[in-house]
């Protein structure tokens, strides 16, 4: 017969898991797989204490890797998309085109806003940072500035527009949760991402000015010349981003979108680019290209892409939603979440909890849909009986689950980032400002919502 979980137990559970995960990354310096896997065994461990059968444990495995099914699908198309889009020149296309257009002196403001733009055409933060976020990364090397910096810049600007977007998942999960339309949760979004997006402008703007100390314009143009000599570089290879934003406008889902791309690409290298044999394209898709142009940084910089790229982020994924799926099972995660509901008497309370829960969820699931769904479904009615707009809870809901993600090293979308662009978690943490600004300016923001009687009863608005 199976024990039930008392709260003291779900806490000293949470609390060792975390230690562990935390000492074995940064004490032991340990691949995160290690500690989540040491996890994964405690859970099990504590399953057989609670007299839990292995029937149990296999749903919790399957339940908690079911919604990465389809991530996992997108990250191997789209590690065979990067491959593709180097070899047929779209990428150093985007690249040369850039040096002529972008200033060194704000080069990560503009990144910023740009990788924004495409985020909120596209609606997905993966596309866009596997696609433009990949040249951008090699640009903001040959001008000089650091690869974190760089990489919080285009992490930042992606991630602006993925909860300003209304093709966005996230943002449309989130409207969803809190059972209102799209655009009722983009006007309330506004009043929060304007500011963080001020302050991620002012920094990166500084950033720009100081940061770039070590391009050199003879080196760029060296690199330009040599990219024009080894790739197709024409508007023609433009054509592909443009696929994107056609696909986006026609409400394609990812998968096929990424599909038609690799098509599209594979056909314009054929037609207008060196011609690639069956055998070069598929060693492109599953190993990824290798630039040989003689120039160590250009073949440092775009020798990237391919699904075995993608697989050491895959195996973390599958163990972090292996450890989320079991604390659900468990019943952890909702003895927690009723046991904080008796403190939220006060809007700032609530929204401050239901933030903190979707951050402690990010970091013990590393989902964002789950990060989204669990706090929404449990202070749902928390937000109705203090008469607060719904519309809060899904701007909540966005700005702390989603945008903290990238944050937490084995979070899909922070594994996905480390695999495409190159670059640990932990290196370009300090500069995804809107990452950690946005969640921050909601919790600021609700010390603010005030009463305001209305038909007899109490509506809350800033």
């Amino acid at each position: 017969m199976k024990k039930a979980v008392t709260f003291k137990e779900a806490v000293f559970l949470i609390v060792s898991i975390l230690l562990l995960i935390g000492i074995s990354i940064i004490g032991y310096k340990l691949p995160a797989h290690v500690g989540i896997l040491g996890a994964i065994f405690v859970l099990i461990l504590f399953m057989i204490y609670k007299n839990m059968s292995w029937s149990d444990l296999n749903e919790g495995i399957i339940s908690g890797i079911t919604p990465g099914l389809i991530p996992i699908i997108l990250f191997i198309l789209i590690g065979s998309l990067i491959s593709i889009w180097i070899a047929s020149g779209t990428i150093p296309t985007i690249m040369v085109y850039g040096f002529s257009f972008l200033s060194p002196k704000f080069f990560l403001v503009a990144i910023f806003f740009i990788c924004g733009i495409v985020g909120a055409a596209v609606g997905s933060s993966f596309t866009t940072i596997s696609t433009i976020g990949v040249a951008f990364i090699g640009m903001g090397q040959m001008m000089g500035f650091d690869l974190a910096i760089t990489t919080g810049a285009i992490v930042s600007g992606a991630f602006l527009g993925n909860v300003i977007s209304p093709l966005s998942d996230t943002a449309n999960l989130s409207a969803a949760t809190a059972n209102i339309d799209i655009f009722t949760h983009l006007k309330m979004e506004l009043k929060t991402v304007l500011p963080a997006v001020v302050i991620s402008f002012i920094y990166f703007t500084f950033a720009s000015r100081s940061g770039s100390g070590g391009s050199n314009l003879s080196e760029m143009e060296i690199l330009t010349t040599g990219l024009k000599e080894n790739f197709m570089i024409s508007p023609i290879m433009l054509l592909p981003v443009g696929l994107l934003f056609f696909c986006a406008w026609r409400k394609v889902p990812a998968i096929p979108t990424i599909f038609f791309n690799l098509i599209f690409s594979i056909t314009l290298q054929n037609c207008f680019g060196k011609s690639a044999s069956i055998t070069e394209i598929g060693s492109w898709i599953q190993d990824g290209y290798v630039s040989n142009t003689g120039n160590e940084l250009i073949d440092k910089l775009l020798s990237r892409g391919g699904i075995q790229s993608m697989m050491w982020s895959i195996s973390l994924i599958l163990l972090a939603l292996t450890l989320g799926g079991l604390l659900i099972k468990t019943g952890v995660i909702d003895i927690i979440l009723k046991k904080m509901e008796e403190l939220l008497n006060t809007p700032s309370k609530l929204i401050g909890i239901t933030s903190l829960v979707a951050i402690v969820v990010n970091v013990l699931i590393g989902e964002q849909y789950l990060s989204i769904i669990l706090p929404g479904e449990a202070f749902k009615n928390s937000f109705t009986k203090q008469s607060i707009s719904p519309a809060y809870l899904s701007r909540t809901l966005c700005d702390a689950g989603s945008t903290t993600n990238p944050l937490i090293p084995w979070g899909v979308s922070a594994v996905f980032i480390s695999s495409a662009l190159g670059v640990p978690t932990i290196q370009y943490l300090p500069y995804a400002i809107f990452c950690y600004t946005l969640p921050l300016v909601t919790i600021i923001f609700s010390f603010f919502i005030k009463p305001n009687e209305k038909q007899g009863g109490k509506n809350y608005e800033n």
